[in-house]
């Protein structure tokens, strides 16, 4: 466990902006799916702490928009983590299966954009700056 936490911070630290926001997505909703995964078991608990672990790091995807610099796609962005933390809360209160489900989706189609750039370095980078997210870890 302790190899595999060293080779993620190590993966962290090498890395430039695109990974790491990639990252940042590829944990969020796999804290999406904990959660929902805990509520099906009935652990109200374990959901709180995936919930969240989500939130944090949709909060600081938020947090790293630029929006001076991103424009209208900033703006755009910081309403969609506006809602998927909203649907987040919402599932947390209601213990709604559904809310999980459109929080996760939103996260995943902006996962699978920021996957593109990342496998499209060469093109990408202009697009990050312009999108206005600043890593600040």
């Amino acid at each position: 466990m302790q190899q595999a936490l060293e080779y993620r911070r190590t993966e962290v630290n090498t890395s430039d902006n695109v990974r790491i926001i990639s990252l940042l997505y590829d944990g969020g909703i796999n804290f999406i799916r904990m959660a929902r995964k805990r509520l099906e078991e009935g652990d109200i608990a374990g959901k709180g702490l995936f919930i969240g672990k989500a939130t944090g790091v949709v909060a600081e995807l938020s947090s790293s928009l630029n929006m001076e610099a991103g424009g209208e796609i900033a703006g755009n962005l910081r309403r969609l983590y506006d809602y998927i933390l909203d649907r987040l809360l919402y599932a947390n209160l209601k213990n709604d299966p559904i809310a999980f489900e459109e929080a996760e989706k939103v996260l995943d189609i902006l996962r699978s954009a920021w996957k593109e750039m990342e496998n499209g370095k060469a093109s990408a980078t202009g697009t990050v700056n312009n999108a206005g997210m600043e890593l600040r870890i």
